[in-house]
């Protein structure tokens, strides 16, 4: 699999790269109360990018920890069958 992805890394980072020299000119961002933030576009589509994944991710933990739980539950319930079936004759 490693020999996958060293590739395909390479290959999405040079990708990347390219994106960020072709979009370098400024770009304005404006927010209330008359705040201006300018930088090049690449950064703001990085960050912007990068505040989207981690909400997606927050999103999940809650159902990720909701399952852990059950997998657990679950995993202790199966014990405690295993055993009594193994103690009956």
């Amino acid at each position: 699999m490693r020999y996958i992805y060293i590739p395909l890394g390479t290959l999405l980072f040079i990708m990347l790269l390219g994106f960020a020299l072709k979009n370098s000119q400024p770009a304005e961002l404006h927010y209330y109360l008359g705040l201006i933030w300018q930088a090049p576009l690449s950064l703001m589509l990085l960050i912007t990018f990068s505040i989207g994944v981690l909400a997606g991710i927050l999103a999940c933990v809650g159902v990720m920890i909701k399952q852990k739980r059950q997998v657990m539950s679950l995993r202790k319930e199966l014990k405690t069958l295993n055993k009594s079936t193994q103690q009956e004759p």
